[in-house]
């Protein structure tokens, strides 16, 4: 029998949430009782065949592998988990005789349930999506456990479609995990990798049952030089996985997919294995030198992390390039599409000649399919598409608002007085004397629940059905409810709810120049949780007041400290669609002095505290060590010029959520922040003993409720995680707060748990008294 080709053209994966979020407000439905589970499975199915039909509409062929078969109705890595029987034991009675996960049961391992806490959630390598973090250990019963990825490709096959299964590869998998509680010391779950890769095995088999010619295996973590485990290991990891997998007799072809970076000291490693394709992610990485393969080598030159048209003709470039490594080349995505919107034809609002400048998923895999026709007929058949691209690119240098001498000016003038406050010892006294804190003082992150109420409220002014008087007035009775709420539930420092943000990135996008926002530009986050990147094209200022008038409103109805709530500088970034013709640190610096105006009003109109967000801060550290060190520098520096105009007596808090504390620690501390609240429920308190060896000496918040999961949590379940806290951390510099805020919440659990909040922060401190 011939060996089947790997296609052309391909991409990674495709936005799987549905055009209109249908997978969603299916999931949400499924969640609420009011749909079965026989209907979700149904809205999948649909999503799953409009999604191959539009990716043969786009250019992309119907039985050549070339589409994948990616889709989740969660998380890709709590899918691989399920596949492979990694269910943390807590859950075990979730799982059937046959070994099998329902999906209600798919989705309690995600959501946690009762007293069971739901799996720990971090970031996916350097970008604003989350992952479930698997649990695994030395009695972890790994097992072929559900053919839902087989069954999916079977559908395919019955519709006429031969598409290429996605699942995370098995050394990804296993350096994602984290040992299962009770795990010996010095375990790893890449200790399990030969019994993960008999499941693998059985896998594959029962996958070429069905007609898969292709598999693509993903191995991001291949490229990452901030994985714990020494390279050498990983290395040897990766050789033994595709060694044995290679050798297996019954499989499809096999294509590592490596994005996120470059494969470097990995790719001969791959080479060296039985596995018919690599690909390359050439938008981050380069073409390598020195090296020759007779494998099929797929160039991953269309951005997937970004929607900015790109240059098809240096694209193009690139992939004749690979012509002299390998006789086999062929073109894809540099990641999967997952992180970009579906179709800037869905927004009627975007200006045109901005629209013409813009690649989303759909576009990119137009360009995917014109790249493929060059690889096959050369550039002259091409050239009016490569032509085209180039246009675009030279009408965006030359666009009024892209460059704004103003702005450059300003940034120019700089000097190093303007990224530095003054003593800490200092501010703290000033600080104390102002503010009068009780020990533990309790807050939240900043935003309480989006009610329907909000949202049709808002919704209803957008399209001028009420007025904007009436809107304000609207707004001020919200934020009266919630300064009532905080009072009655006894929280120290209180917030304003931000029922005026549609979402803390864009609410600030609206709001300053260089900016747009999209209308379906959805983006999935976790879950069921999607956010709209904005798009940040030109050069950054702040025309008037953004936050001012609400912080002071909230200000006249309490006597208590009131935190101004801001996105900083970089997490506007990272949850943007940034411009990439100039460096970043440059256009940190231009957001970073539009909020410090902002900052500087907030103090002028009496807020006392002020909280510059940023969770997005390990998010964006380079997965490469070589770029890690600048990439700190400009993003502290950023935050720093942001937030070093205030007087000493003015508190400095931020937010980070999500992602490794430990790893940033010092960045962490040079921000130099007053006060630090940080991500901790969920892994009880796992990043409390980083802070004691690090030395940080101020103020720290690691959060008590796990605000991604409908759990309240107990006033017991509080009273242990502050305990731990202050095992380890000085009493003086420990807050009381959240993992996050509050607005994917609704108001009866929300209201439960910050009263259980309360109440443990009570009764800490009286016990804390009594010693």
């Amino acid at each position: 029998m011939t060996t089947p080709s790997f296609p052309i053209g391909s991409i990674l994966g495709y936005p799987r949430i549905g055009r209109r979020r249908e997978l969603k407000k299916a999931v949400e439905s499924f969640w609420a009782g009011r749909i079965t589970a026989d209907e979700l499975e149904a809205t999948g199915a649909e999503l799953r065949r409009a999604t191959r039909e539009r990716l043969v509409a786009l250019g992309l062929g119907k039985t050549d592998s070339s589409i994948p078969e990616a889709f989740s109705f969660y998380d890709q890595v709590l899918d691989a988990a399920v596949t492979v029987g990694a269910v943390p034991a807590r859950f075990a009675t979730l799982v059937a005789a046959d070994g099998t996960v329902d999906l209600a049961g798919y989705f309690t391992i995600a959501r946690g349930e009762g007293s069971n806490t739901p799996a720990e959630m971090t970031k996916w390598f350097d970008s604003n999506y989350h992952y479930l973090v698997p649990e695994i250990g030395p009695e972890t019963d790994l097992h072929f456990a559900s053919d839902r990825l087989v069954c999916e490709v079977a559908e395919a096959t019955t519709s006429g479609f031969r598409t290429r299964p996605v699942i995370v590869g098995p050394v990804t998998f296993l350096l994602l995990s984290k040992p299962s509680e009770g795990a010996p010391k010095g375990y790893q779950p890449l200790d399990r990798l030969d019994d993960l890769l008999a499941v693998y095995a059985e896998l594959l088999a029962a996958l070429t049952a069905v007609g898969a010619e292709w598999v693509q295996l993903d191995e991001p973590a291949l490229v990452s030089e901030s994985i714990e485990v020494p390279r050498e290991k990983v290395l040897a990891a990766a050789k033994r996985a595709y060694d044995a997998l290679g050798a297996a007799t019954v499989r499809p072809q096999i294509f590592v997919s490596a994005p996120y970076g470059s494969l470097d000291d990995a790719l001969p490693v791959l080479d060296s294995t039985p596995i018919e394709a690599i690909g390359l992610d050439l938008v981050r990485g380069s073409v390598p030198r020195g090296f020759r393969t007779g494998k099929t080598l797929v160039g991953g030159v269309i951005d997937g992390h970004n929607i900015w048209r790109g240059d098809l003709a240096a694209a193009y470039r690139i992939l004749e390039s690979l012509r002299a490594l390998s006789p086999n080349v062929a073109v894809t995505s540099s990641t999967s599409l997952f992180h970009t919107p579906q179709d800037v034809a869905d927004e009627p609002f975007l200006d045109d000649r901005l629209k013409s400048w813009l690649a989303f998923a759909d576009q990119k895999v137009a360009q995917i399919a014109t790249l493929a026709i060059g690889l096959a007929d050369g550039a002259a058949a091409i050239q009016g598409e490569l032509h085209a691209a180039s246009a675009a690119l030279v009408d965006r240098r030359i666009a009024p608002g892209v460059r704004d001498g103003d702005v450059r000016a300003r940034a120019a003038a700089l000097t190093e007085a303007d990224f530095t406050r003054g003593d800490y010892a200092e501010r703290l006294a000033a600080q104390d004397a102002a503010l009068n804190l009780p020990f533990l003082p309790t807050t939240t992150i900043g935003s309480f629940p989006q009610t329907g109420d909000i949202r049709k409220a808002r919704a209803a002014n957008a399209k001028g059905e009420i007025s904007e008087s009436e809107y304000v007035d609207f707004l001020k009775a919200e934020i009266t409810s919630v300064v009532e709420l905080q009072e009655q539930i006894g929280i120290d420092v209180i917030v304003h709810g931000e029922p005026e943000r549609n979402d803390m990135v864009q609410y600030f996008a609206e709001h300053l120049d260089g900016f747009a926002v999209t209308q379906n530009g959805w983006v999935q986050s976790y879950g069921s949780r999607c956010t709209r990147p904005s798009i940040l094209w030109g050069d950054v200022a702040r025309e008037a007041p953004i936050t001012v008038e609400w912080s002071a409103y909230t200000q006249s109805l309490t006597q208590k400290p009131v935190k101004g709530m801001l996105t900083g500088p970089v997490t506007i970034l990272a949850w943007s669609f940034v411009r990439d013709d100039q460096p970043m640190g440059e256009t940190a610096n231009q957001v970073a002095l539009a909020l410090r105006d902002e900052i500087e009003d907030l103090e002028q109109a009496g807020i006392g505290i002020i909280q510059v967000d940023e969770p997005a801060l390990r998010e964006l550290l380079p997965l490469k060590k070589a770029d890690q060190a600048a990439y700190l520098e400009w993003s502290v520096r950023s935050f720093r010029l942001a937030t070093s105009g205030v007087a000493t007596k003015t508190q400095i808090h931020t937010h980070l959520c999500y992602s490794e504390f430990g790893v940033v620690i010092d960045a962490i501390n040079n921000l130099d922040a007053d006060v630090t609240s940080i991500e901790a429920a969920r892994s009880k308190m796992e990043v409390v003993p980083d802070i004691q060896r690090s030395g940080f000496g101020r103020g720290i918040g690691p959060g008590v409720y796990d605000i991604h999961s409908p759990r309240v949590p107990s006033i017991e379940e509080v009273t242990d995680l502050i305990e731990i806290a202050l095992g380890s951390i000085p009493n003086r510099q420990v807050w009381v707060n959240p993992d996050c805020g509050l607005k994917t919440r609704g108001y009866d659990e929300t209201v439960a748990s910050l009263t259980n909040i309360v109440a443990a922060t009570r009764a800490v401190r009286e016990r804390v008294r009594a010693r």
